[in-house]
């Protein structure tokens, strides 16, 4: 009953002002998330630099829409393009785009935007009644535990993300080592700031997320496309989906909505698992397995929700431990960072309404998405008709702006291009750019609460493993280090 009074609470918070930010947030995040390239990571990031002047609840109103419409913006593209705007999207794009190819790109869509719908209310349902639950079980941690909970945090998105171990380690060791950057809030020392006193305060986080993901996709999309022509849309008939094609989606929807929050919840990389264990799943109880990759609607219907819901999903870990296990979910960590918020078990108890107003956003946001995008699939196609060196030039700007305008300071754009320079050469070699970002945000929570962990027990390690949660934790970050070495010598045994 608490969480449904808390929930009531929400929705009487939304004023008829913070519900037209919604609508700005779901409609930016489409239009954002439908052009080629750029997925909700990027697409919040570009846009982080909107909300500067908004209280952190509208802010976070508007964080949530967008979040909620470029998740559902690259289905558009994957489904049209064959363009999939971030990994979430790979799976829907297999037989979504088949099906555009024969003029079922309607149907295709449709079902994409009611199965984001379903999958979005189910998810954002559990979030209001899982979260507040595990809420309550962070309470009883202390320092030791918040820093083995960092560790899982660092080993997990390093492991999982990314073809090569190795490559995620490196990716979390910059992370790390730019995360030191300014004074030592328990020394008072300055470290890496080269005498230069504009880093005594450390590098703007929001900095470093828009040249990572929007300055370096950027460059990347440029150097990757720079001789290729624009891809030709081929726009959409207006229409549904027919009886058949409804009989065969709804299944799928609840299905990838099991799948997707649950799997969203824990730290396994976001949405890439279990859209693909969500098509493999259909492909599996289909009655046709064949006409998978051919066109099955079922392909596009069971990823696409379980892609939705594992964007709720993400949304737990976030808010009640401050743990990010997503791209999307380290930019919107930075967001409350710059509003001076931190994510966690107490801030349900010392800003419930900013938290619930949050989650009833979403619900509202949710079915702004379904009647923006059903009746609108043509004017975001034509979206995608924009010449690449217009997009790309456009997405500069923005991202140049934005980061001068944190300070008015020349090195903040200097500091963009050059992290620009690295997320460029980083997606070049296939370096995976979450560890970085989760090494870079939540390496200095982890480092002092290491410190005041060893502090308070007087320098003695073994606190890290006489408290059973703090043991549970490590263990586990050392069974995600061992699993891939461990399933690679028993398969080639």
């Amino acid at each position: 009953m608490d969480t449904l009074q808390a929930l009531a609470h929400g929705f009487a918070n939304l004023t008829l002002a913070r519900l037209g930010w919604a609508l700005v947030g779901t409609t930016l995040g489409t239009l954002v998330g439908v052009l080629p390239g750029i997925g909700p990571a990027l697409t919040v990031a570009l846009l982080l630099p909107v909300t500067f002047s908004l209280d952190p609840i509208s802010a976070f109103i508007m964080f949530g829409g967008i979040y909620y419409g470029a998740m559902y913006g690259g289905s558009t593209t994957s489904i049209l393009l064959n363009t999939p705007g971030e990994t979430g999207s790979i799976a829907t794009a297999i037989d979504g785009h088949m099906m555009a190819r024969k003029g079922r790109g309607a149907a295709a869509l449709s079902t994409a935007a009611i199965g984001s719908f379903v999958a979005g209310l189910l998810a954002t349902l559990a979030l209001a009644f899982f979260a507040p639950a595990l809420a309550s079980i962070a309470l009883r941690f202390g320092p030791a535990e918040y820093f083995a909970l960092a560790v899982v945090a660092f080993t997990s998105v390093s492991v999982l993300l990314g073809a090569s171990m190795m490559r995620g380690l490196f990716s979390l060791f910059l992370g790390l080592v730019v995360g030191l950057v300014g004074i030592d809030q328990l020394t008072g020392e300055a470290r890496f700031s080269f005498g230069i006193s504009q880093l005594l305060d450390g590098i703007d986080v929001i900095i470093l997320v828009i040249g990572l993901f929007a300055v370096g996709e950027t460059m990347f999309q440029a150097w990757r496309y720079s001789r290729d022509e624009q891809v030709a849309v081929r726009l959409p008939e207006f229409g549904g989906m027919n009886r058949e094609e409804w009989r065969r989606s709804w299944k799928p929807w609840l299905r990838g909505t099991a799948i997707g929050f649950p799997l969203g919840v824990l730290p396994c990389g976001g949405s890439v698992i279990p859209t693909f264990l969500s098509y493999m799943v259909e492909k599996r109880l289909s009655p046709n397995p064949a006409e998978f990759g051919d066109g099955a609607i079922e392909g596009v219907a069971g990823p696409e929700a379980a892609n939705n819901a594992a964007a709720a999903g993400v949304l737990v870990p976030l808010l009640t431990l401050g743990l990010p296990s997503s791209a999307t979910a380290a930019v919107l960590l930075a967001a409350f960072q710059q509003y001076g918020l931190q994510p966690g078990p107490l801030l349900f108890a010392s800003r419930p309404d900013l938290v619930w107003t949050l989650i009833a956003s979403l619900f509202i946001g949710n079915a702004m998405l379904l009647v923006l995008n059903l009746p609108l699939v043509g004017l975001w196609a034509r979206v995608m008709l924009v010449p690449r060196r217009l997009l790309f030039a456009g997405i500069m700007v923005l991202a140049s702006v934005g980061a001068y305008s944190l300070n008015r300071s020349l090195l903040d754009l200097v500091i963009l291009f050059t992290v620009g320079v690295l997320g460029c050469t980083m997606r070049v070699y296939g370096v995976p750019l979450v560890p970085a970002v989760i090494g870079l945000i939540l390496g200095p929570m982890a480092e002092q609460q290491f410190r005041r962990a060893v502090s308070i027990s007087e320098g003695n390690l073994a606190i890290f493993v006489t408290r059973p949660i703090t043991l549970g934790l490590l263990i586990a970050a050392a069974l995600v280090l061992l699993a891939p070495r461990l399933l690679k010598q028993q398969d080639n045994a």
